[in-house]
């Protein structure tokens, strides 16, 4: 199969629009072709005039590990274009920086989760494209984590740069089909263009990625096809005092703190709602994480497999187990300190776990003593259902 940026370097048809033309591109370390050259390099190779370069959060490098750490503006040591950052002093391209190109390439390989900000940044570029008469193409990649859909939508008011629009958890959509979307449901007046993918079928082998694809990290902590599969789900260990394994080489994959018992939290989970654990194994581990929370401190922990012969990718549903670990915790510990209050992505007045969600409904049903799996079932299947007919004029593949 080919990705976007394969299918436009190999047609000179697909390029003529941009001949004469000043191009930008929005990029990080996984934008590169299927022989892994760099697509800044490989553009520029092809002869297109690339007047400047774009990069995410954590940078067009990716050397930056946590979030709310910003990246500079700098100046590309071998080709000496600008390289604006839109994670660091402005999360929203400038007028300053928007006059330096007339297309913007956006090749950026994301996760499919709401809250992986390469969403919002697509958006935000839109809208900039809008207001300065500018034209956006997407060189469209897979989505990892395949079509399922799964998450209670984002709620009205809950907007922040982890939550773009009112979309489940897990969307489903390649960013080429999202920027369709964020054009119609803002009504958005751009010159907007997908060069789409060639071949991807993610009902095949890999689900989504392409098994005969390397991966690699489009952030420090997105190491493996294995955390996108758990990602909409784990994510959400950032709003909470459990450890997500950052300062682990299995980063976003498994959970734990010193003060929890793996076994006792796998075995009330399964008693709580077996039926949410299905399409993956869960192993108890240990592990002492680096840097950030419980650092030097030996965690127990519970690692989730979405691989392996057990994988069975519709059945797998990272956000509702994630949740279940949160409530057996709640079960076992009542006064547990679960929740996190710290500012999240900019957010000062909420709490991190809701802004993560974009509301506060799971939360309460996890500190709701008496209420049930089908409590929550009765709020998102709803919701996942209408955003599966939301999205289905926009689908692509």
């Amino acid at each position: 199969m080919n990705f976007g940026i394969d299918r436009l370097l190999a047609d000179p048809t697909l390029r003529k629009p941009l001949e004469g033309k000043r191009v930008a591109l929005l990029a990080h370390p996984a934008s590169v072709t299927a022989d892994l050259t760099h697509s800044l390099d490989a553009l520029v190779a092809s002869g297109l005039n690339v007047s400047a370069v774009f990069g995410p959060q954590h940078g067009v490098r990716g050397d930056l590990q946590d979030n709310m750490m910003e990246s500079p503006d700098f100046t590309d040591p071998t080709y000496g274009m600008p390289v604006f950052s839109l994670y660091g002093e402005v999360r929203r391209p400038t007028g300053q920086s928007m006059n330096t190109f007339d297309v913007m390439l956006v090749d950026l390989q994301d996760v499919g989760c709401r809250i992986y900000t390469f969403v919002t940044t697509l958006l935000y570029v839109l809208e900039a494209a809008a207001m300065h008469g500018k034209s956006v193409w997407v060189l469209d990649r897979p989505n990892p984590a395949g079509r399922p859909v799964e998450g209670l939508t984002l709620r009205p008011g809950w907007e922040s740069f982890v939550g773009a629009g009112p979309m489940p958890m897990r969307h489903g959509m390649t960013l080429g089909e999202m920027g369709h979307w964020f054009i119609r449901h803002f009504k958005l007046d751009v010159d907007y263009r997908v060069i789409a993918m060639e071949g991807w079928a993610p009902e095949a082998a890999g689900f989504g990625w392409p098994v005969d694809r390397p991966w690699i990290n489009p952030s420090p902590n997105a190491a493996n096809v294995n955390m996108a599969r758990a990602y909409a789900g784990t994510v959400m260990l950032e709003g909470t005092n459990l450890s997500e394994a950052r300062g682990t080489t299995r980063p976003l994959e498994m959970f734990g703190a010193p003060d929890l018992d793996a076994r006792a939290i796998i075995a009330e989970m399964r008693r709580i709602a077996p039926h949410w654990l299905e399409g993956c194994t869960l192993r108890d581990v240990w592990f002492q994480p680096t840097f950030h929370k419980h650092v030097g401190q030996l965690c127990a922990g519970v690692f989730i497999h979405a691989e392996g012969a057990a994988y069975d990718h519709a059945a797998f549903r990272p956000w509702r187990l994630q949740t279940l670990a949160f409530k057996a915790i709640r079960s076992l510990h009542p006064g547990y300190d679960l929740w996190r209050d710290f500012p999240y992505e900019y957010v000062f007045d909420k709490l991190a776990i809701d802004v993560i969600n974009g509301g506060p409904a799971l939360r309460e049903w996890v500190d709701d003593a008496g209420a049930e799996p089908g409590d929550l079932d009765a709020l998102t299947i709803p919701d996942e259902q209408a955003w599966i007919e939301e999205r289905r004029g926009h689908l692509l593949y």
